[in-house]
């Protein structure tokens, strides 16, 4: 059985939250993971490098100079690849490189990445950030508390102003909600600090059910 911690807004201790060990999948999805990780990665390329072939490059039709009797290599045109200002060869073109990957490969992935969060203990529940004021110094001695003031990503069931704004100048502080919460993210944080109502939101497309224990 995992447990989870459980922390009030003021980031003090409230309770643990189980996680049975069999809903966990460990035990499979690591190709899976790696798929979707480099197809997130790929679709985030822009594929907008181009360079010019040398019938694209500017310029007349006409040889350099004759093909016989100068001494000099035969020349065909000035936009050849080998002279300067000439064509590219085989460089760069627009390309999408997007990458496919299953509905059911995607949801292994998720359940696989968030079930080795959990069964590594890099998971935090907190009942709810209770800011009256959007203050970083706020969020830190919060974060503090819970042991995660590092490569944090902080999930919520949607988005708040508050948190948002008092995580903003945070450079390794992330705030997503729920939904948007992808395998790649979930990989790149070293801790996950989750709302409740965020933490329900995550098991429920992991399709998996938690209890509280007193």
């Amino acid at each position: 059985m995992s447990t989870i911690k459980v922390f009030n807004p003021a980031g003090d201790a409230a309770g643990e939250l189980a996680f049975a060990d069999d809903l966990l999948v460990l035990d499979k999805g690591e190709q899976a993971v790696k798929d979707v990780v480099v197809a997130i990665q790929n679709a985030a390329r822009a594929g907008t490098a181009d360079t010019l072939r040398k019938g694209e490059v500017a310029g007349s039709n006409k040889k350099p100079w004759r093909q016989k009797g100068t001494g000099r290599a035969r020349a065909g045109l000035r936009q050849s690849p080998v002279w300067r200002g000439g064509g590219v060869a085989f460089g760069p073109h627009p390309r999408d490189f997007s990458v496919k990957v299953n509905r059911k490969v995607t949801q292994l992935a998720f359940t696989r990445a968030l079930s080795d969060k959990i069964a590594a203990g890099q998971v935090s529940v907190i009942e709810k950030f209770d800011f009256v004021e959007p203050k970083t110094k706020q969020l830190m001695a919060t974060l503090k508390k819970l042991g995660a003031d590092r490569s944090v990503l902080i999930v919520l069931d949607q988005y708040e102003d508050a948190v948002l704004l008092a995580a903003r100048n945070l450079p390794k502080v992330e705030v997503v909600s729920a939904p948007e919460v992808d395998v790649y993210s979930l990989l790149l944080c070293r801790t996950l600090v989750a709302t409740k109502a965020g933490f329900e939101a995550l098991t429920a497309r992991m399709r998996k059910k938690t209890e509280v224990v007193a």
